[in-house]
């Protein structure tokens, strides 16, 4: 089976276009650019009370790039998916190259839920989520927008709008206005340079306080409350 190209994908998302595919046996990729585009304001993250509570008691173990592939599995575990084979292979191969990432959580040692996506510069492109247990998915969200806001990124695409994230603090935007942002979330991380976001700040942050590494939870929840 013959790889997505790295170098084309990440052209691809830099002007605002994604791959997908019609079903998880589809044999075909197509390439899409909606006319309207959801992202989520770093600075409008929703959180119930009773989500900032699970998030607060370290409920799951969060975990970032420790399972990829295994998220990447349980996102096209569905009865309707548009990630078939050739989209899973391409992105693993982008998460070894180090332009994917992963959010996981976890209880009692089982992968309950999480999200993956691509980074570009001031960019975070979300894929897809999952979730076996109840706010799973909606924690492995706030832990990404508390990593993108202390690494500081200005963008978080989620493509698509649905409930589920409209709840959460998405908004819907036109195309044209979408690729105005990104044109600057990715040209501010190029003026920055060295200093542009990084995707690792926040592990720095939480091993950086022995009060954090006992309640990692408490932290995020406060990064978050800043911000909402």
């Amino acid at each position: 089976m013959e790889l997505l190209d790295p170098d084309l994908l990440l052209r691809a998302y830099s002007i605002g276009v994604f791959p997908m595919s019609d079903s998880r046996d589809a044999k075909d990729v197509f390439w899409v650019e909606p006319k309207r585009r959801a992202i989520l304001p770093l600075d409008g993250f929703r959180m119930s009370r009773s989500l900032r509570k699970t998030i607060r008691t370290d409920a799951f173990a969060v975990t970032c790039d420790a399972a990829f592939g295994e998220v990447l599995r349980c996102c096209a575990k569905r009865d309707e998916t548009w990630i078939n084979a050739q989209i899973e292979a391409s992105f693993n191969h982008l998460h070894r190259l180090g332009h994917a990432h992963s959010i996981e959580c976890w209880q009692e040692g089982e992968l309950v839920g999480g999200l993956y996506g691509v980074k570009l510069g001031g960019a975070f492109f979300g894929e897809s989520m999952f979730s076996s247990s109840t706010d799973a998915s909606k924690v492995a969200l706030a832990w990404l927008v508390a990593r993108l806001t202390v690494g500081g990124f200005s963008l978080l695409d989620c493509q698509f709008m649905t409930d589920h994230l409209r709840s959460l603090g998405a908004v819907e935007i036109l195309q044209k206005d979408y690729v105005v942002m990104l044109s600057g979330a990715l040209g501010a991380s190029s003026v920055a340079g060295a200093d542009g976001p990084e995707f690792g700040a926040l592990d720095r942050l939480l091993g950086s306080d022995p009060g954090a590494a006992a309640a990692p939870g408490c932290v995020i929840a406060q990064l978050l409350g800043q911000t909402s």
